[in-house]
């Protein structure tokens, strides 16, 4: 990436601050523009200028993490950096690229800051991932007994791969087309969805409970996960 991604840092705990200060300086494509520990002086900032990414705790004085995204007219990538595991969903409902658990390990913030990477590249152009695929980011058409059908994004609760062939079950219905999940990645990204494992993608907030290598869905359904997947769900799912 030859443009450097502008970032600033938000929390009201001097070492907190410092370190994410710290962390940022020594990624070569981050520019850090500015550090708060007040958030409604980082409010007034991001009133008259542009950020890319905002590093945030959540639990400020004045006003919290996630009230402060919900104000802003234009949500840059937000990684939210706290102690407080229990705003993990909230955050994830909220377009929140990813949620570290303090203390932060740097291997852990670096797989962060790659993904708000991806993700803002991945808005600065078009996407063809469906035959058919809608030009809007949240909808996409595939081929169902030779019909096009619309498929919600959002909706979507997993997606498997069978052979050839990708089932996708959303809120509503199940539906099957002749379509690889690799071509379904570039769309369902963390942290909303994750690849559990070679044939599986899932929504996030759908996953209900967690039980050694399963997960259980709000539908029932149960899935395994891949052992090397593990430790980055729990870090997406806010489990030590």
């Amino acid at each position: 990436m030859d443009t450097k991604l502008r970032c600033i840092v938000i929390d009201d705990e001097p070492i907190g601050k410092e370190l994410v200060v710290d962390f940022v300086k020594t990624i070569p494509f981050l520019e850090l523009l500015a550090s708060f520990e007040d958030p409604l002086n980082a409010l007034t900032y991001l009133q008259s200028n542009e950020v890319d990414i905002i590093f945030s705790d959540i639990q400020m004085p004045k006003i919290n993490g996630i009230d402060l995204i919900r104000s802003l007219p234009k949500q840059p990538a937000i990684i939210f950096i706290t102690a407080h595991r229990d705003f993990a969903l909230e955050g994830f409902e909220n377009g929140v690229v990813d949620y570290l658990v303090k203390p932060v390990a740097y291997d852990r913030f670096l797989k962060a800051v790659n993904r708000a990477k991806d993700k803002i590249q991945a808005n600065s152009k078009p996407t063809d991932v469906l035959p058919g695929k809608s030009s809007e980011v949240d909808r996409f058409f595939i081929k169902v007994n030779g019909k096009l059908v619309k498929v919600i994004l959002d909706d979507i609760l997993y997606v498997e791969a069978l052979g050839d062939y990708l089932k996708i079950v959303t809120n509503t219905e199940s539906l099957t087309t002749l379509a690889t999940l690799k071509s379904m990645e570039s769309m369902l990204l963390p942290p909303k969805y994750f690849r559990l494992q070679r044939s599986f993608i899932v929504k996030i907030t759908a996953i209900k409970s967690v039980s050694g290598n399963v997960v259980e869905l709000n539908n029932g359904k149960t899935i395994s996960i891949a052992l090397t997947k593990k430790d980055e769900l729990f870090g997406l799912l806010g489990i030590n």
